[in-house]
């Protein structure tokens, strides 16, 4: 990757998904220079083994590091739950910052008792989930929905299609009035976040991106690696899938 400045943040998921943490990183951190690469052409990450996950991981954050990044966001489940913990070991002296399922923050709020968690297949399995739902869902009814295959129509694009909620009604169709709340465990799902509703009621969202912003601000500060800039930070666009309409697609995401 050819990049144009370095002490940059970058973030990378497995395609659009991150994107959803991006928007919250740069709101929070309007000045700092980002760069997400989104690795579309692997899409998605939460179907595929551990191992490959991690050494995919290792490798983009390689690159990033090599190219002057200064923080890395693992804007993606699947690969935080997998990678973080050694990434943070082989890499100790740069801020690694991941999302997770945002359990705590359902658990904790009012009047809401049963909480549906979708997720993909990987992050469900891994300790990090089980650990998460055994601290926060002691006294909720936690239900976990794998969601095989919902990134990767994400992926596509043109999510007004009536596909994505056929989709949705296999997924989580049976859930419809069940539940006070659903945690977003894959960036992927914020973008569909009015399909969601639509199949399970007008209950509360959850996700981690807000949560990850506000980490990777404290980090930053305890390094003194804040921006010094007043000005307005840029964001650049990279992918593992080449051609201009896959960046394109991810300036959409961005924007909407």
């Amino acid at each position: 990757m050819q990049l144009k400045y370095r002490g940059y943040i970058g973030v990378f998921d497995s395609g659009v998904g991150g994107i959803s943490v991006l928007r919250h990183l740069v709101k929070t951190l309007p000045n700092e220079k980002f760069v997400f690469f989104g690795d579309s052409a692997n899409a998605p990450y939460g179907e595929k083994s551990r191992d490959w996950v991690l050494n995919r991981s290792r490798d983009i954050v390689d690159n990033l590091l090599d190219e002057g990044a200064k923080a890395i966001v693992i804007a993606c489940n699947t690969a935080t739950s997998v990678a973080a913990a050694t990434l943070r070991a082989d890499y100790a002296h740069v801020p690694i910052i991941g999302v997770e399922p945002a359990l705590k923050p359902a658990t904790l709020a009012p009047g809401v008792d049963r909480i549906l968690v979708m997720a993909t297949p990987i992050t469900l399995r891994l300790d990090k989930y089980q650990q998460l739902a055994r601290r926060w869902g002691a006294d909720r009814e936690v239900i976990p929905v794998p969601c095989p295959g919902l990134a990767d129509r994400i992926e596509r694009g043109d999510l007004d299609n009536p596909d994505v909620l056929e989709l949705l009604e296999s997924l989580i169709g049976r859930y419809r009035g069940e539940v006070d709340g659903v945690v977003l465990g894959c960036t992927h799902y914020p973008f569909i976040a009015r399909q969601i509703t639509e199949i399970v009621g007008n209950v509360p969202l959850f996700d981690g991106a807000e949560g990850t912003a506000r980490q990777l601000e404290r980090r930053l500060a305890e390094r003194n690696l804040l921006t010094k800039s007043a000005g307005p930070g840029t964001v650049e666009f990279l992918s593992s899938r080449e051609g201009d309409e896959e960046l394109a697609l991810y300036r959409r995401f961005f924007a909407d």
